[in-house]
Parts: C-alpha cells; sequence; structure tokens
C-alpha cells in the first residue's frame, strides 16, 4: 500500500512538474509584450467566457455540477463579475514603469512573478478562475488552476476557453492550464512547485498554502456582521440585507451571517425583513436545523447553499413556499450558538443591542469566534456610528449601507477591487488586508536617484522635542 502511495506521488509529482515546464515556456514568451498586448489578451479571456450564450452556459453547467447555489447568482458572477474584475484592471499600467516618486526620486518598474499556483472553490468555481487568470495574466504571469473536485468539469470548460483565446489572439494556450482530475496531493504538488500561490478556499487548505514553503496569498474565513443603527433607512436596509443574503444562495463568504439591531428599530427591522422573504424561526426550528446544518461541530457540505425549503425539508421544518431566506433569533456567541459562525446557508442570526457601542461590541465577539479580519458592514447615516465601527473592529472592510456579499469584492457602486480573493491580515491568519489584484502578482524594482538636495536631520531638541526633558 504504501509503496503504491509513493508511485502515485511520483506520479503526480511528475505531472504537475509537466505543468509547471509548459507554464515557464508559455511566461516567457509575453515577459516583454507591451501594455496593449497584455491587455487584449485579458480582454480576449473575459470575453471568451462572457459572451451572450456562453455565459449562461457556464451558469447552468456550474450549477448542474456543483449542485450548489442558484442559476441567477452563477450567471451574475460569469456575465457580470468577470465584466466588472476587467473594466477595474483594464486601465492599470502594469508593464515596465509603473509609477515615479519624484518627491523621493524613485521609479518602481513591475516585473512577472513566473507560475502562478490558484486554487479555486466550489462555492465561485465560474468566476474565480477567469478573475484570478487575468490579474496573473496582467502581470504577465503564466497561471494553473487547481479546482475543488465537486468543480472540476466546469473549471475545465472555463480554462479551455480562455485556452483558446490566447491561442487567437496569437499568445500561448499554456499561460493558462487547469489540473484536470484534481486530487490533494496534486494541489500539494502545485504549492510546492509554482513561484506563488494565490489560495481561494477552505481554511485547511489556505493553512497548507502558507506551509507549503512557497510564497502564498490566502484569504480568511468569512462571517459578516451587519449592524443597523436608528438612523439607517429600514426599507433600504431590509432589501439589501435580502439581496445579500440571498445572493447564490449565500455561496459568497461575504453573505450577511449576522444582522445586529439597535434596540430602537429592532422590532420594525424585523417587520421589514419579514415582507422582504424572511421566515422568522422559532425555538423549536433553531434546534432542528443545527442538527442538519452541523456534524460534529463543522458544517454538513450536504446541507449548504440550499434553499431554504430544501434545508427546512430535511431539518423536518414546515416553511412557506414564498420563503426567500431565515431569520434565526439569537443570543449569544460560541459554540454553545453555532449560528453565530458562518453557516453557508440563507440563514441570518437575528441579535438585538442598546446601542453601537454594544453592536461593536458583540461583532467583536461574533468574529473572535470565526471570521475575524474578514469584513463588517453598517446601515447607518450617521457618520459618528460608522466610523466607530471601523476603529473599535478588527475588520479589514466595513461596508456602509450596501449589500455586503456583492460589495466586499468591488463592485460597480463602490470603489473596492473586483476579486473574489479577499485578504483578512494577521486577525484572519493572512498577510495582506487587501482585496487581491494584479499588484499583488508582479515583483517590483526599486529604482533609487539621489535627491537633488540631501536630506539633513534636525537638531535633536527638534526631532526628539519633549521626550528629551520627560526622559531625564
Amino acid at each position: 500500500m504504501a509503496l503504491d502511495k509513493q508511485i502515485a506521488d511520483t506520479e503526480d509529482a511528475r505531472e504537475i512538474a509537466n505543468m509547471i515546464a509548459k507554464a515557464r515556456v508559455a511566461q516567457a514568451q509575453i515577459e516583454n509584450y507591451t501594455q496593449e498586448q497584455v491587455d487584449e489578451l485579458i480582454k480576449a479571456m473575459v470575453w471568451s467566457c462572457c459572451q451572450p450564450g456562453v455565459a449562461e452556459e457556464i451558469a447552468q453547467h456550474t450549477l448542474d455540477e456543483t449542485q450548489l447555489g442558484d442559476y441567477n447568482g452563477k450567471f451574475l458572477k460569469i456575465n457580470t463579475k468577470t465584466r466588472a474584475a476587467l473594466m477595474d484592471i483594464i486601465d492599470d499600467i502594469s508593464v515596465g514603469v509603473i509609477e515615479e516618486d519624484t518627491e523621493r526620486n524613485i521609479i518602481k518598474i513591475a516585473k512577472p512573478v513566473g507560475v502562478i499556483g490558484a486554487l479555486s472553490p466550489s462555492t465561485n468555481p465560474e468566476a474565480t478562475p477567469v478573475i484570478k487568470g487575468i490579474n496573473a495574466v496582467k502581470g504577465r504571469n503564466a497561471i494553473i488552476v487547481a479546482p475543488h473536485p465537486r468543480a472540476k468539469l466546469t473549471n475545465k470548460m472555463i480554462v479551455d476557453k480562455m485556452r483558446a483565446a490566447l491561442e487567437a489572439m496569437g499568445a500561448p494556450a499554456d499561460l493558462v492550464q487547469a489540473i484536470e482530475l484534481p486530487s490533494l496531493e496534486k494541489t500539494n504538488e502545485l504549492m510546492k512547485q509554482c513561484d506563488l500561490i494565490l489560495a481561494t478556499g477552505g481554511p485547511a487548505m489556505v493553512k497548507s498554502a502558507y506551509s507549503s514553503g512557497t510564497p502564498a496569498l490566502g484569504v480568511g474565513a468569512g462571517n459578516a456582521v451587519i449592524t443597523v443603527d436608528e438612523t439607517a433607512n429600514l426599507d433600504e436596509a431590509a432589501e439589501k440585507i435580502r439581496i445579500s443574503k440571498t445572493l447564490d444562495l449565500a455561496a459568497s463568504c461575504s453573505s450577511d451571517n449576522s444582522v445586529i439591531a439597535v434596540e430602537a428599530i429592532y422590532e420594525q427591522l424585523l417587520e421589514k425583513l419579514i415582507a422582504q422573504g424572511g421566515y422568522l424561526a422559532s425555538e423549536e426550528d433553531y434546534r432542528k436545523i443545527a442538527d442538519v446544518l452541523w456534524e460534529d461541530g463543522a458544517l454538513n457540505t450536504k446541507a449548504v447553499v440550499l434553499k431554504p425549503q430544501v434545508l427546512c425539508e430535511l431539518a423536518g421544518v414546515d416553511i412557506p413556499e414564498d420563503r426567500l431566506f431565515i431569520i434565526m433569533p439569537e443570543t449569544g456567541t460560541g459554540p454553545e450558538h453555532p449560528y453565530s459562525g458562518e453557516k453557508l446557508s440563507v440563514i441570518m442570526a437575528f441579535y438585538k443591542v442598546k446601542d453601537i457601542d454594544e453592536a461593536v461590541a458583540l461583532t467583536n465577539e461574533i468574529q473572535a469566534y470565526q471570521g475575524m479580519g474578514h469584513s463588517c458592514g453598517i446601515y447607518s447615516n450617521n457618520d459618528e456610528h460608522i466610523l466607530k465601527l471601523g476603529m473599535g473592529t478588527k475588520t479589514s472592510r466595513v461596508m456602509v449601507n450596501q449589500p455586503q456579499a456583492p460589495s466586499n469584492s468591488g463592485n460597480l457602486w463602490n470603489g473596492m477591487r473586483q476579486t473574489f480573493s479577499l485578504g483578512c491580515g494577521t486577525w484572519g491568519g493572512n498577510s495582506t488586508n487587501e482585496n487581491i489584484n494584479w499588484k499583488h502578482l508582479v515583483n517590483i524594482t526599486w529604482i533609487s536617484k539621489p535627491l537633488a538636495t540631501p536630506k539633513v536631520l534636525p537638531a535633536d531638541e527638534v526631532l526628539f522635542g519633549d521626550v528629551i526633558n520627560k526622559l531625564k
């Protein structure tokens, strides 16, 4: 048995080494491409997947294969999100001199990393390869995508379309490759052999990426917490919470997992959420659904990203056919209050607090359990409250008066970078807080020239000020 595994491991290593070798040859062919040539390639890559007819095919294929999410969510991602991601980077300068800092007399030059190893999850397999692909090629890199086994056929379909587009543009197809029969061993080999890992997936896979010995950009776990204060437009808040909670049946890590309402508007907001299609769960529902949604403390993969009626049927709970999401009253945090954590389901925990200060404290408690560093949001027209939430929480993103799920990763109504890779900083065990894009996938050479007038150290009394006297 051990010998069989050793042979298999060797075969896996050889397969990945062959892919890496082809990727290096392809990457070398575009290393000296102009900005115009690079931008033509990424336009072709996106168009090959988002054009009318093809986007619909990919959306349906993704749903059929993964059985996760819904058609509208899949179509929105491949049709609209990929276009927005292209628009977001198309005017960026990524070739040659990308910045000149005249004050410091420094010139910055972008250079390719080489071969990117990209991990793609089962929850967003339709747009992730495209968005990671164009960001890699924008930096004149090659990329190899390791899909989740549940989405391997979708990944191959998308990568094949991008490869054909690259060839049609006169570029090597091997700039973009897919592991067609994925396995943990092959993914580990990819992470060992590539030049940089771009990891989107579960915590275990991200941890493996960081432990691989290869430089890695990983993402943290989501568990978005949304506050609604007494100054919010409650009709707008309820509608946008519904939009975010139901997008692709909550496949997004940015889906509203908990909503915190200040007591002054708690009942009003609850009424409006029910009017938006929410089902108010009972105490008995709490237990029944939890018994199905979690197994031994972990999410049951057979129960996540489902329509509420399907989930409730599994749990033996009656729910009207017109209900779109579940409102689960919650009072605490941690393992004894499972709904305070990530659910990957159209369920939002619903909390009541006295004021914004309690909302900030509760947000931190919830995310200390799961999701620290990822994101939170607020519906408010009070700038002091908005800033208080931003200052008081350990989070990388605060979405204000926006549906969380489609906003965290960038959208047409905000200035966030378009991505599906959300860094969560050291709070989430990541090396960056940013929305990861092509700028994270290049090396930078700094050219430093002498300043026209050298800097002069000020006198100690100026540099240290009153500290000198305080330390006597």
